[in-house]
């Protein structure tokens, strides 16, 4: 079955009814061959004490869209997808409008995948760089 754009975003928004990437507004906005992209508000419901992004909310972001992409591309009938680790290396702050999360293979294996996941602002800036390893496990029947 081909996945279009309009399908792949459409699935994706209706998983996360009632999940943190709800309660986040993390939405799925952009579809490719090779990418999936994320989108959050940054406001006060993300911000760390001084007033900028938590870095807690962007790993959330680029753990959303990276296990979400690794979950488009494998079995989901006989499989389901979960995350192993994160990394995130911040190299920006950001006090309002958007970030946005590109999340790519840089592996996809059966079992294990490789994502880089660049989140940037709305003027393009890079906020930080994310690497999420996911792994492909049997369903329990």
């Amino acid at each position: 079955m081909q996945l279009t754009k309009e399908s792949v975003l459409a699935k994706a928004n209706e998983a996360s009814k009632n999940t943190l990437m709800e309660t986040l507004n993390i939405e799925m906005v952009d579809y490719g061959e090779d990418f999936l992209v994320a989108r959050m508000p940054v406001d006060s419901r993300v911000y760390q004490p001084d007033g900028v992004l938590h870095g807690g909310a962007t790993a959330a972001l680029a753990e959303s869209v990276g296990s979400f992409a690794s979950h488009i591309f494998i079995d989901t009938e006989n499989k389901f997808v979960r995350g192993l680790e994160i990394t995130a290396n911040h190299l920006k702050s950001v006090t309002e409008g958007f970030i946005y999360a590109k999340a790519t293979f840089l592996h996809k294996g059966r079992t294990t995948q490789l994502l880089d996941i660049r989140i940037t602002d709305d003027h393009d800036n890079l906020i930080s760089i994310c690497r999420l390893s996911t792994i492909s496990l049997p369903k329990k029947k």
